[in-house]
């Protein structure tokens, strides 16, 4: 099994849909509690591990996700509360490309849609989840109601639909069309909301 050391601890290693031998992996310094992060990006050869670009950021980052759309467009969620959007084929200098800063508090899940890839969402500690496209300079909506950090947000593989899964305490499945006006009524602590 090929090992690559990183410099600071790893929270989320994601493999590239378009290139079966490329992952990235997202790293913050001191457990993500306070310090610097890092993405790496690596190519599984022969030889092993091998890193192909590094990002590094006054903050830890917590998760990756790649582009549906673009092999070489990589996001990186952000204690800072950002998202920041890579560019594999732009040079070092000219990334991050785009930095979304709409989150109050930490940015730690992000999930791209695998049938609108041009969307993709964000959660934080901040209650909110956020829904955007590549293409606009800011997020499309906001969906507040929790009540507390939401930690984990994914895709409906076979809808077009969003689910949100927040670890601890309201636990809330949302439903939205795409393409239809969404609404943004708060999550029911002992239930869910449907959104349609």
């Amino acid at each position: 099994m090929p090992r690559f050391k990183t410099t600071f601890n790893g929270c989320s290693v994601k493999f590239s849909p378009f290139i079966e031998n490329r992952l990235a992996v997202t790293t913050a310094q001191n457990f993500g509690i306070i310090g610097n992060g890092r993405m790496h990006v690596l190519e599984m050869t022969p030889g092993g591990l091998m890193e192909t670009a590094a990002f590094d950021t006054a903050d830890g980052l917590y998760d990756c996700a790649w582009s549906e759309e673009n092999e070489n467009i990589l996001l990186a969620a952000s204690g800072d509360g950002s998202v920041k959007v890579y560019d594999l084929a732009a040079p070092p200098m000219a990334n991050p490309l785009r930095v979304f800063r709409e989150h109050k508090h930490e940015c730690c899940c992000l999930s791209w849609n695998m049938q609108r890839r041009d969307l993709f969402l964000s959660s934080s500690w901040d209650d909110s989840i956020k829904l955007y496209s590549i293409h606009n300079p800011g997020s499309m909506q906001t969906f507040l109601g929790h009540s507390y950090c939401v930690y984990h947000v994914a895709w409906c593989v076979r809808l077009r639909c969003t689910q949100q899964v927040p670890v601890l305490k309201s636990h809330c499945i949302r439903h939205c069309r795409i393409g239809e006006k969404l609404s943004n009524q708060a999550c029911r602590q002992d239930g869910c909301t449907v959104f349609s």
